[in-house]
């Protein structure tokens, strides 16, 4: 089986104010065949620290409707423990989406990469305000 690189991502929520306007900006990714949504837990933490973790068939009807098109199969490769761990770094009264995907763009590469004997040594995603201000330091 070639598979891309698997990452996974955790997006925070303030306040636990999800609106769901990142859907259509995934669903693009998926329909697109840029990536592959794996796995998905929901994560919300109350204003005493409480966790609560959701899977995708916790969900009200109306915002698993809003996710659905994004799943052609659920891995649950990411578990409760996963969840509570990620928890740990969030502050109360917050939420956060725990995304496992796979980079489908780039499964011929890591395959090429595998055939060829190599070996990956850093792959790391630089953060959008490291960019910026790197950026803002060359102007």
């Amino acid at each position: 089986m070639t598979l891309g690189p698997i990452e996974i991502l955790m997006v925070r929520f303030p306040g636990n104010q999800f609106t769901g306007e990142i859907v259509p900006a995934m669903a693009e990714l998926v329909e697109r065949g840029i990536v592959h949504i794996a796995d998905m837990l929901f994560i919300q933490k109350d204003a005493e620290g409480n966790v609560t973790v959701y899977e995708f068939s916790d969900l009200e009807p109306g915002v698993q409707g809003q996710f659905a098109p994004l799943f052609d199969d659920i891995t649950h490769l990411l578990n409760e423990e996963d969840a509570y761990e990620m928890a740990a770094s969030l502050e109360n009264d917050s939420s956060a989406g725990l995304v496992l995907f796979e980079n489908t763009w780039a499964a011929r590469f890591a395959q090429a990469i595998r055939d060829a004997k190599g070996e990956v040594l850093l792959n790391e995603r630089i953060p959008h305000p490291v960019i910026e201000e790197v950026i803002a330091a060359t102007e």
